[in-house]
């Protein structure tokens, strides 16, 4: 921990500026300079062929008929770093600015679907049941907000929890919690002290089970939940069934609050190459690179396939998805039904890219001025679509 390190004094990084342009593309790649941080640990890295295909001048469709080369898309959605994996070889990778190999970026809501996987093998070892209400495995939730909320519901945003994810305004859930975590100045004396009390304070507006809504503090309860089924600290178990037999190259870390939590909803690092091993494990039905089963054959197969109700609850959503006919599963995004594309997204530009269809994984870290941004969103969706067809066609 760093709070206020020289380097991130010497960048003008404060806790209140750090999320904000200018400052982003230094920050998110500094954040265990910024906020306390703990480690999500590799061990030995796993295979990552590399055979090299230029894709820089891949033509890109605009909405217009016209068509810009990919390196173009790159540069203008505020690339940090992006690289193309398919059939076992990394074929092509590149950093911008201050971006290198080692370089452990945030990944903001990326960091979900790595929770998404590990509730996965819990699950698939009888461990934690989607189908029983939080409380069996947090009884100080009985009688809450989350009181007969199901882990299912968490995994699918689909609570009735009140909380608001908009990020310009600073009064919203999703900013107060980061207050109560220490990634942003509190302003406020009331707040509590962990996030854990923050989420077991946290009311209901509706049912249950109801429409998709994207909530970050549905990741969050996942963490807690892991973490009493087990009695093992989440970032240990995201280290000893999801990185290390991975083969992640680097350490990952996570932000974490005055306890010692992790941010599960949005505060993990880690290096793009091991972004890409974990894309691969999401086309490959769960298998590592070197072949070793990580994440469960039929949690992959349900998380394609979604629940009988997924694209009805997703269509049926207050949040602003873009996507219709789309889904939500498992913490991850599936875009539309015709196209066999997952996608793992983070504010300001960070993504894993899965297309079934043509094995292409890709994965992107950004630093976007801005939390959310729709062109440079689907533009970098664009590219990736036409990397796979181009792919696929020769």
């Amino acid at each position: 921990m760093h709070a206020h390190g020289s380097a991130a004094q010497d960048a003008g990084v404060t806790l209140a500026n750090w999320q904000t342009d200018p400052y982003v593309r230094w920050s998110f790649q500094h954040v265990d300079q910024i906020v306390r941080t703990t480690a999500i640990r590799a061990a030995a890295p796993g295979p990552l062929p590399e055979a090299p295909v230029d894709l820089e001048d891949v033509a890109v469709p605009q909405s217009d008929g016209s068509s810009l080369p990919l390196s173009w898309v790159m540069e203008a959605t505020d690339t940090d770093g992006w690289a193309i994996y398919r059939h076992g070889r990394l074929i092509a990778e590149r950093y911008y600015g201050e971006m290198d190999r080692g370089a452990r970026h945030l990944l903001m809501s990326v960091s979900k679907s790595l929770i998404g996987m590990v509730v996965g093998v819990l699950v698939d070892g009888g461990v934690v049941d989607p189908g029983r209400p939080v409380e069996h495995y947090v009884p100080a939730l009985a009688g809450r907000g989350y009181g007969g909320a199901t882990v299912r519901h968490l995994l699918d945003m689909r609570s009735g929890i009140e909380f608001s994810e908009d990020y310009l305004d600073p009064s919203a859930e999703v900013r107060v919690m980061e207050q109560v975590i220490g990634w942003a100045p509190r302003t406020r004396p009331d707040l509590p002290v962990t996030l854990y009390d923050f989420l077991a304070r946290l009311g209901r507006k509706s049912a249950h089970g109801g429409a998709f809504e994207y909530r970050s503090c549905e990741t969050n309860m996942l963490g807690w939940v892991c973490e009493a089924a087990t009695a093992t600290p989440m970032t240990q178990l995201m280290s000893e069934l999801l990185w290390t037999p991975m083969g992640a190259e680097h350490d990952a870390y996570i932000g974490v609050d005055a306890a010692g939590t992790g941010m599960y909803d949005g505060g993990v690092c880690a290096a793009l190459r091991d972004l890409v091993r974990f894309g691969a494990l999401l086309l490959e039905g769960g298998a590592s690179l070197g072949g070793e089963r990580v994440v469960p054959q039929r949690w992959l197969d349900d998380t394609w396939r979604g629940g009988e109700d997924s694209v009805a609850a997703f269509a049926a959503s207050p949040t602003v998805t873009l996507m219709p006919g789309g889904m939500y599963r498992n913490q991850c995004w599936f875009p539309a039904p015709h196209r066999d594309v997952l996608l793992c997204l983070g504010i300001h530009g960070q993504m894993v890219y899965v297309n079934r269809a043509s094995g292409v994984v890709a994965a992107k870290l950004s630093s976007w001025p801005e939390p959310q941004h729709a062109w440079k969103l689907f533009a970098t969706v664009d590219a990736f679509d036409a990397v796979s067809r181009a792919l696929t066609e020769h």
